[in-house]
């Protein structure tokens, strides 16, 4: 997947546990550790508010775009289809 969490590394910097911070957003240990592994398939804008604002960062300290291997071969294709 092209997005990464880097809730982890956010978590280790503002020196907080996975369980403090659950205790302050009010969102289940389970569904924090799904969004912790980069398994969550989508993340609401009121979860990620709250985030935000317990962690005192921005968005993009937790959401990383990186685009794939498979995307950039798939781009180069399309390029060169486009070239010829």
């Amino acid at each position: 997947m092209a997005i990464r969490v880097t809730l982890d590394r956010v978590l280790l910097d503002r020196r907080m546990s996975l369980t403090e911070l659950c205790d302050r957003v009010g969102v289940t240990m389970a569904n924090l550790s799904i969004l912790k592994t980069g398994k969550a398939k989508a993340v609401r804008f009121s979860t990620l508010e709250a985030l935000c604002r317990e962690l005192q960062c921005q968005p993009g300290e937790i959401l990383k775009y990186e685009e794939d291997a498979d995307e950039k071969d798939e781009t180069n294709d399309d390029t060169q289809e486009a070239a010829q």
